[in-house]
């Protein structure tokens, strides 16, 4: 029997965390499988072991300061930023921002740079290996992190580490995004799950081959988000959309079926999905 291939290998990977509940999800090492579809040459054993060294590193560093493991989220901040920024040299690309190397965790790991979510990914990663609740935000256009404290969750930028944010930063940090008139409501700080996460890195692979026009790479990222995200709705919607316009009718109505599925059955946009769905069947006969 030949050897399985690498992506073969964390496709399998991607498929049995799929069956995970989130909180058992292990951010690093599932994007660490994407990483290894994306760039099956790359070592990928190398980033597996540098993430066994940062966790090391992060038991270390949280023993090293009580006042940190005892729940101080000012000292967990510092701490962080001293393991991620000062020991291993992470640091935000802002030189080569939309580089793909910057949303693959193994070349992340080898650059130490990259994007804001997979920085953030790295640091929740240590958070959680010096046993601290840690969690991503829902904060839009630019990735950030919380880490509990007992005095309340220390907001975190791990693209630019500095001291916890305030709401004046976050709120100066909103306007660079979105405008002067935008406003930072509460709902810009709920945490969002571990599978958001995920697939928020992988949404940047998946866009910067739609603006390629290579329509059936982004697909076949999509179909890989489904393998740990498969209750993720919008995907098979999105799905549906790009085998359609690749003309595999029968993969489209497929995808669009399971959409339909995971929506309220009243909801506006699953009648429209039933819609273009019997369109969709009209025209294959």
């Amino acid at each position: 029997m030949a050897d399985i291939t690498a992506e073969a290998e964390a496709r399998i990977a991607l498929d049995a965390a799929g069956q995970l509940p989130d909180e058992e999800l292990d951010l690093a090492t599932v994007a660490l499988q994407c990483a290894r579809i994306d760039a099956p040459d790359a070592d990928w054993r190398a980033a597996a072991a540098h993430l066994s060294e940062l966790a090391r590193a992060a038991v270390g560093a949280a023993i090293a300061d009580p006042e940190a493991d005892a729940g101080d989220g000012a000292r967990r901040a510092a701490v962080l930023r001293a393991l991620m920024q000062d020991r291993f040299g992470y640091r935000g690309d802002s030189a080569t921002y939309d580089a793909p190397e910057n949303a693959n965790l193994i070349h992340v790991t080898g650059r130490r740079q990259g994007l804001p979510v997979a920085l953030g990914i790295l640091w929740l990663h240590a958070a959680a290996a010096a046993g601290w609740k840690a969690w991503g935000l829902d904060f839009p256009g630019h990735f950030l992190i919380a880490v509990e404290g007992r005095e309340g969750p220390a907001v975190l930028d791990p693209f630019h580490p500095g001291p916890p944010l305030s709401a004046a930063d976050l709120r100066g940090l909103l306007k660079q995004v979105q405008g002067d008139a935008a406003e930072l409501h509460r709902s810009y700080l709920a945490a969002v799950s571990q599978r958001s996460v995920l697939v928020r890195l992988q949404n940047n692979l998946k866009l910067r081959r739609l603006q390629a026009g290579d329509i059936a790479g982004a697909l076949a990222c999509t179909e890989d988000m489904l393998r740990f995200a498969p209750t993720t709705a919008l995907l098979w919607r999105e799905a549906a959309l790009m085998n359609q316009r690749l003309d595999r009718m029968g993969a489209a109505l497929a995808c669009l079926d399971h959409f339909v599925a995971l929506m309220p059955a009243e909801s506006e946009a699953a009648q429209r999905a039933r819609g273009l769905a019997a369109e969709w069947r009209q025209r294959l006969n």
